[in-house]
Formats: structure tokens, C-alpha cells, sequence
């Protein structure tokens, strides 16, 4: 600053002066009456609006998944980018590099004039950070790229990173390569501008369609008793847990699940769970998963009603301090009167859904034998027909006997696979089925009654 531009400084400091008002008791005067009205505003908002409360913390929960409130949502995003082997780069090295350089960036930028126009470089180095907080905001809030959406992690990095990370040295460069002020406000203002746009488009090009490819929201079932709740939760468990704990949640070693073979876990059924994990802990593992387990999450496939449904059925199934509603206790497999045949609605259904269906259903391998209707059971698979009315060698009667089968494409394995065979009573239910014909109705199987 040469000492004609100090002197016009002065003069206008002078002229403010004359003009100005006194800090004592004017200005004080006025910030007080700011902040109480900032005060009244914040015990209004937490007085009649508040802010929804998080359960209760329990020191035994190690499935909690914390995740930070939204004006922190930028710093989750940007570390995404960074390999978690060097997690602390992006955690505490770059956030402090960045804070030096605010730091130091009135000495870096000796521009002695104030109007925006004379301060580029300033107002591009915070705009570009700015610009890159509220966009990494918005991509935290979109569901993330799954391991196949490379292109789309691609474009998250260049638009929260890479862009604004160049950027930002280009502009430093510019001013200490570019002397004359005009060519260095034009060429900053047109690489900030670039910058900008890049960020800006290559954010939108994954927001939207990551938002557009995020499952729609199904309306929740609502369950009208206790006894519907638990009844939905045994078809649940039955098609999503079955496989690795067993029907009676009684499997101590997963068998027969890929990438799961061989693990032991502890049994659901057991007091050392039901005693010791609370309602809120299921929900946590069932939608966040428990990796010291193997336990995935089903965040994506269940509802929250869907969730407190099969906690529910666990609780009041197996906890034996709390006993089920009798309309509840009544509910599972009938058992077969006197002389009665079994029909598929009434007797074979629920023992499918109980023993097989986790395993024989779309997307699992099973030979492509599914078992999620009657018409499935009948026709379906690579060694169909698996059941034939009135054929006692059936598969499918010999493989739940504990019999292995030479079938089409092979030896089939016992079922369940577990080495845990379903009870002696269902699989009399299945041969009583079988010899009257396999009748799907009970008027059918009142019909075929001797």
C-alpha cells in the first residue's frame, strides 16, 4: 500500500467517524437486543417444535451405526473418497491444511482493496469450499453407489474432490504467476466459473439418477394385534433367517450358506440373547447387520413394521418370561385330527414356509425348485416333478426323510440342509398329503377323506 493510498484511507476513516455512532452504549445497546431476540426465537423453537429423540443409548448395543447430523453430512460424504487405510488423511489432515490456509491466506492475498470486485482471489477460494460443502451435502443425502455404480463413485470423486482440490492450486498459482491485476481477476474468474460448472454438473449426474434408482417407498402394513404382528414375523423369519438359524432359530454353526459356511454363532433362541439383547438391539442388527456375526442387513428389504414384526416373533416366541396371546399360541401348524387329511392351505403351507422357503425361493440357489405356491411345489425345478400324488419314492418325501436322492443334475442333499430334519409329525403330514393326492384345499382334502 503506497502512502497515496494510505492518505485516502485516513480521510475516509475520518469522514466514518464524523458519521458514526458510539460503541458504548449504542452499539451494545443494539447487540443485546439482537441476541435476546435470537434467544426468545431458539427457546420458542425448542419449546413447540423440539428435536425427535434417539433411544436411549445402551453401552451394550455394538450394532449402533452413528451418522452424523446434516451440517456435518459434507465431512461423511468426503470420506468416502479416502481408502480407510488412510481415513485419517481425509479426517484430520486435509480439514487442517485447509484451516492454515484461511489462516494464512491474508498473507498470501496482500490485495489492500476491500470492494468484492478487487478480491478474486479471495472470494473463488471460499466460494469454491462453500460450493463443495453444499455438494457433497446433497450426494450424502442420495443412496450411495452400490460396488457395481463405478462410473457414478467416479463422478462423485472428481465433482467432492478432485475438481475443487485442482482448482484451488490453479488459483494460488494464478496469483503468484499472474502480475497485472486485470489478466489475473479474468483468468480466475474464468477457471473458478469451470471449476464450478464441472462440480455442479458431474454432482447432478449422479444425484438424480441414484435418487431415481433408490427402491420406492412401499406403503407399510399395519398390523391390527399382537397376534397379526407375530404371525407376520414367523413368515418373515421364515423366509430371511431360516436359512442360517435354523426353523427354531436353534443353529449354533451357519451350514450350507455361501460365504457363511462353518461360522458359529450363537443361538436366537437362547437366554444368552433373548435375556441380553433388548427389542431396540434386534431392530439395530436386523436393519443394520452385526459383522462380527455375519449378520447382513436387511435395511433394504424390510420395513420398520416389518422389522418390530419379527422382533416381535422372536420376543414373545422364544423369551420365556413373556408369554404370546392365546389367539397367537393358537396360530402356527395345525396338527392333523383323527382320520383328517392334510390339505396344502391348511397343513403343508405353513410347514413350507417354516422349513423351506429361505432357501426355495427367486434368486437362491436351489436347482431352480421354488416353493413359494402350491403350483411351484408341483411343477417347478431341474428335477421336476419333485412330488408326484401317490408316489412314496417322491424326492421330495425322501430327501426331508434324511435320504439322499440321484436326481437330473446330481446327488440332492438331504433338506433341510442343516442336518437338522424337520419333525417325524411333518413329515407324516407331507406322506398322508402325497398319498391322498396332495388336495390344495380343505374342501379338496374333505373331499379325498376315506
Amino acid at each position: 500500500m503506497d502512502e497515496k493510498h494510505k492518505q485516502r484511507v485516513r480521510e475516509r476513516y475520518q469522514r466514518a467517524l464524523q458519521h458514526g455512532e458510539k460503541f458504548w452504549p449504542d452499539s451494545i445497546y443494539k447487540d443485546v437486543l439482537v441476541s435476546f431476540a435470537l434467544f426468545l426465537l431458539l427457546v420458542g423453537l425448542a419449546t413447540f417444535v423440539g428435536v425427535k429423540p434417539e433411544p436411549k443409548v445402551n453401552p451394550n448395543d455394538t450394532t449402533y451405526l452413528p451418522r452424523p447430523e446434516w451440517y456435518f453430512l459434507f465431512m461423511f460424504e468426503f470420506l468416502k473418497f479416502i481408502p480407510g487405510s488412510i481415513e485419517w488423511v481425509g479426517a484430520i489432515l486435509i480439514p487442517t491444511i485447509g484451516i492454515v490456509v484461511l489462516l494464512v491466506l491474508p498473507f498470501i492475498d496482500r490485495n489492500p482493496y476491500r470492494h468484492y470486485s478487487k478480491r478474486v482471489l479471495a472470494l473463488s477460494v471460499m466460494g469454491l469450499i462453500v460450493l463443495d460443502i453444499v455438494l457433497l451435502t446433497v450426494m450424502a443425502l442420495v443412496p450411495a453407489p452400490t460396488p457395481e455404480q463405478v462410473f457414478f463413485k467416479n463422478l462423485q470423486r472428481l465433482a467432492g474432490l478432485t475438481i475443487p482440490g485442482l482448482t484451488l492450486v490453479v488459483l494460488f498459482v494464478l496469483a503468484r504467476v499472474v502480475r497485472e491485476p486485470a489478466s489475473q481477476r479474468k483468468a480466475m474468474l474464468v477457471v473458478t466459473g469451470l471449476a464450478a460448472l464441472g462440480m455442479i454438473g458431474a454432482s447432478l449426474a449422479t444425484v438424480f439418477p441414484l435418487a431415481a434408482s433408490a427402491p420406492p417407498k412401499e406403503e407399510e402394513q399395519i398390523f391390527a394385534s399382537v397376534s397379526e404382528q407375530i404371525a407376520a414375523g414367523q413368515d418373515l423369519y421364515s423366509t430371511y433367517c431360516a436359512e442360517c438359524h435354523g426353523p427354531e432359530g436353534r443353529v449354533t454353526e451357519i451350514q450350507g450358506v455361501e460365504g457363511l459356511d462353518g461360522r458359529i454363532v450363537t443361538a436366537i433362541n437362547s437366554n444368552d440373547v433373548m435375556y441380553t439383547f433388548t427389542d431396540e438391539t434386534l431392530r439395530n442388527i436386523i436393519r443394520d447387520g452385526w459383522p462380527e456375526s455375519g449378520m447382513p442387513p436387511f435395511g433394504m428389504e424390510l420395513s420398520p413394521n416389518e422389522i418390530d414384526a419379527l422382533v416381535a416373533f422372536m420376543r414373545y416366541t422364544w423369551d420365556d418370561r413373556i408369554e404370546a396371546p392365546a389367539e397367537a399360541q393358537a396360530g402356527g401348524i395345525p396338527a392333523l385330527a383323527e382320520g383328517e387329511v392334510p390339505s396344502y392351505d391348511v397343513h403343508i403351507e405353513p410347514i413350507v414356509k417354516r422349513y423351506c422357503l429361505s432357501c426355495h425361493r427367486p434368486g437362491k440357489e436351489n436347482n431352480n425348485y421354488l416353493m413359494t405356491s402350491y403350483e411351484e411345489i408341483l411343477t417347478t425345478g431341474d428335477n421336476a416333478p419333485n412330488l408326484v400324488a401317490g408316489d412314496m419314492d417322491s424326492i421330495l418325501l425322501q430327501v426331508i426323510q434324511g435320504h439322499e436322492v440321484e436326481g437330473k443334475t446330481g446327488t440332492i442333499n438331504v433338506m433341510p440342509p442343516n442336518g437338522k430334519l424337520i419333525k417325524d409329525e411333518y413329515v407324516q403330514m407331507f406322506i398322508r398329503w402325497v398319498e391322498a393326492g396332495m388336495p390344495q384345499t380343505a374342501d379338496d382334502a374333505a373331499a379325498a377323506a376315506p
